[in-house]
């Protein structure tokens, strides 16, 4: 299936999920689910990965449900979790190594009604992850590659995630230069655009693509460090 864009109704789809979300309602309208949402979001996959290829040959996609799709119904017996049980944003992952999808260094993007969401890295560290980005930055070299990394992003208008933590871990101190650099859980750049470019495929296509090239480098920085797990565990 050739990807043409998401329909004009996607977005207005996305917002009666919000404002009807219960899974009765959702199964009555499930056609529409697919229509508006799977089937293009499937077709994007594919021809989008085609061209990410072009920037890292590595990368892994796949059109399926928990693959490079998520699932529209959310688990609301984790502790914390968002009772309501539809998803109004839809994600898109594209990552780079042979573990967890969340846990490997990937290009990531989500669409509700309010935003295009666009990124790359990893926005939460689990524990051997963390271990390998603070052993990782540690280096006094590598620390500063990655602060110039951000910085470069930063002045083309990139964001950086928020830091999760306030007090230094083991072997960090405020002496140290680009010492913050140690405060997060995890480590990722982002952009927020019009969601109403999902519409346009050529478009969309054209400005992730732009988006994720000057991303590269810090794709690959936290892919560095995703190798760094699978070495230690090994």
């Amino acid at each position: 299936m050739e990807f043409k864009g998401f329909s004009k109704d996607t977005l207005p789809f996305l917002e009666s999920i919000r404002q009807n979300n219960d899974k009765e309602w959702f199964e009555e309208h499930r056609s529409e689910y697919e229509q508006n949402i799977l089937n293009p979001s499937r077709a994007f996959v594919e021809e989008f990965g085609e061209h990410l290829m072009a920037l890292e040959p590595t990368i892994t996609f796949s059109p399926k449900i928990n693959k490079s799709l998520f699932r529209i119904y959310r688990d609301t017996r984790r502790m914390g979790a968002i009772k309501v049980p539809l998803k109004h944003r839809i994600g898109i992952i594209f990552w780079q190594g042979n573990g967890s999808r969340m846990q490997n260094s990937s290009f990531y993007l989500h669409f509700s009604p309010d935003e295009l969401f666009v990124a790359v890295g990893v926005r939460w560290f689990e524990k051997p992850m963390l271990d390998a980005y603070r052993e990782f930055i540690l280096d006094d070299k590598r620390r500063a590659k990655l602060a110039e990394v951000l910085d470069t992003l930063e002045s083309k208008g990139y964001k950086t995630i928020e830091k999760g933590y306030k007090r230094y871990p083991r072997g960090f101190s405020a002496e140290m230069s680009d010492a913050h650099l140690s405060l997060y859980k995890g480590m990722a750049t982002y952009k927020i655009l019009d969601p109403k470019l999902i519409v346009n495929g050529d478009k969309l296509i054209d400005t992730l693509y732009k988006i994720y090239e000057e991303m590269l480098p810090l794709q690959q920085l936290v892919y560095e460090i995703s190798l760094r797990v699978k070495e230690e565990n090994s």
